[in-house]
């Protein structure tokens, strides 16, 4: 469809809980397998046990099942829609249609998200309470698309584009539908309940998909990115408000919502620097590149972040009111938090690094010769996305256990790396913006680590052990596919997905089965929502 702003500013896909943002799996269903499983270690120390929660497990293999499987085929209704559009508009479409994002991101912050999310880590709830946060989310919702209409010419002199004022004045209804998606999806979240949230999902695509591909065909061009995630906005705040029976009235009086304000206000400074991290990419390159290299740019990144953004959040969306669930009843986090992980990382290494070796045979079939110039950006992108992955899916485990300090401190690392990455290498072009994510992606995932592993008692040495093999079997991959290569590059590019795209695939697979064959059958045991047939993760290496 369009470069949806869920996928660039949807704090929510680092907190853990996304709005519609999220706001955005192939993750499988990780912290389901809550059956008795331990933790191989390299080292003699016991290994971590499972609690033994059938009935928990249920409802998350329930959650996750709906979320993710919903959001499969939401994407698959998306990305038909995506190639249509993206083989009639233009490359500078995309570029003016960051520019409006990069604003919209930037106001975002303070869009209320988080005071919502204080309701699903709350130990007790009522009326007031929810009426209190829908108050506060009306307030701040109303101020935010009041100041974006105001800005809006200040946006589009900076930009020099006086069309941007105007795509800028018809966004800010967005925010107008904002209290009416954050605070069901809040109280829908905090029962673990997403099958609704799933169905309006599909319902979202379906209105997002038609209305960008019929804009784009009749002719609206930049437009058509415009109005559909307006239109979805919508269909999200009337579905998601129905599947809730949200009857409770706004509350202005805020006497007695310190706590609200104060967990809400620790994840909002974290918006904040999120904002920074993730659109200063656009922010600085807006008025240095024109907009053909812009668009360029910034279509390659929401290709490269489909997985990320799309895929991630559902997860993150089932894992924060998971692990605050197991963290009130005393229960470890750290089992299901390397289960995590590891999953995250047998899923999206090998889309990644396959996607970068096809870069050129992928972007061809897609999208056709117009857009050539995005291979080498997309490849080189999709190289740092798995240590992005992995950094995502850490959050909500430390949100979940009242430690919001931690995600306040590692969005401050990069809020500050990345801005001064993209600095250092805007004079280089798109390219250089794409070495700057090979440095700031792998050096804020280990900030993260470092800090994250401590508070929830994880081992290094563990982690490393459960994620070395998926590492291992992508470098298999790897040589397969580069082995291959030059035997098909004379055939057409849609033919040499069909071949290569396959055999990289079953490399990857065969790896596994044939050395970590417990790895295969835990996943395969997780979708099937069965007991896996050993209770290990993963054998550690000899």
């Amino acid at each position: 469809m369009s470069i949806s702003l869920q996928l660039r500013t949807s704090w929510e896909n680092q907190a853990g809980i996304r709005p519609d943002s999220g706001r955005k799996t192939l993750q499988l269903c990780w912290i389901l397998h809550i059956w008795r499983l331990r933790i191989a270690s390299v080292t003699k120390e016991p290994p971590f046990q499972a609690p033994d929660d059938t009935g928990f497990a249920a409802r998350v293999r329930s959650a996750v099942a709906w979320r993710w499987g919903s959001q499969v085929l939401a994407q698959l209704i998306t990305w038909t829609s995506t190639i249509g559009v993206m083989r009639i508009l233009d490359p500078s479409d995309y570029g003016l249609f960051a520019m409006t994002q990069a604003v919209l991101a930037a106001l975002n912050f303070l869009n209320g998200y988080s005071f919502a999310t204080s309701l699903i880590q709350a130990d007790k709830i009522d009326d007031r309470r929810i009426g209190q946060v829908f108050g506060m989310l009306i307030l701040a919702n109303a101020a935010i698309a009041l100041a974006q209409f105001v800005l809006a010419p200040g946006a589009a002199a900076y930009y020099g584009q006086p069309q941007v004022e105007d795509m800028l004045r018809v966004q800010a209804l967005i925010f107008l539908a904002t209290p009416f998606i954050a605070l069901p999806s809040a109280l829908l979240a905090r029962r673990i309940e997403f099958k609704s949230q799933g169905l309006v999902n599909l319902l979202c695509a379906l209105v997002g998909a038609s209305t960008a591909l019929g804009l784009a065909w009749i002719g609206y061009g930049v437009w058509a990115l415009v109005y559909a995630p307006i239109a979805m906005a919508a269909v999200r705040a009337a579905g998601l408000t129905i599947s809730a029976k949200l009857l409770v009235k706004p509350v202005f009086d805020f006497r007695g919502a310190l706590d609200i304000l104060s967990f809400g206000g620790a994840l909002t400074l974290c918006q904040l620097l999120w904002i920074v991290q993730s659109q200063s990419d656009i922010f600085i390159a807006g008025r240095v590149f024109s907009t053909h290299d812009l668009g360029i740019y910034t279509l390659a990144l929401f290709l490269a972040l489909v997985v990320t953004g799309r895929f991630l959040p559902p997860i993150n969306e089932v894992a924060f009111p998971a692990y605050a669930e197991l963290h009130k009843a005393g229960k470890p986090l750290a089992p299901f938090f390397i289960r995590t992980l590891r999953t995250v990382l047998l899923v999206t290494a090998p889309i990644y690094i396959g996607l970068s070796l096809t870069a050129d045979a992928a972007i061809l079939t897609i999208g056709g010769d117009k857009w050539a110039e995005m291979i080498p950006i997309i490849s080189g992108l999709a190289l740092a996305m798995p240590f992005f992955a992995l950094q995502i899916v850490c959050s909500p485990a430390t949100n979940a256990i009242g430690r919001p300090g931690i995600y306040v401190s590692t969005s401050a690392v990069g809020a500050v790396m990345f801005p001064l990455c993209f600095i250092s290498g805007i004079s280089h072009g798109p390219m250089g913006l794409v070495y700057a994510w090979w440095f700031a992606a792998p050096a804020l995932l280990m900030v993260t680590l470092m800090l994250t592993l401590r508070a929830i008692h994880v081992r290094l040495a563990d982690l490393v052990a459960n994620l070395l093999p998926v590492v291992l079997a992508c470098a298999v991959m790897a040589s397969a596919v580069i082995l291959a290569k030059p035997l098909v590059t004379a055939m057409p590019p849609a033919v040499q997905l069909l071949l290569l795209v396959p055999m990289g695939a079953a490399a990857y697979c065969a790896v596994l089965w044939l050395v970590w064959p417990d790895i295969v059958r835990e996943t395969w045991a997780m979708l099937r929502q069965q007991k896996a047939a050993t209770p290990e993760i993963a054998r550690p290496l000899a």
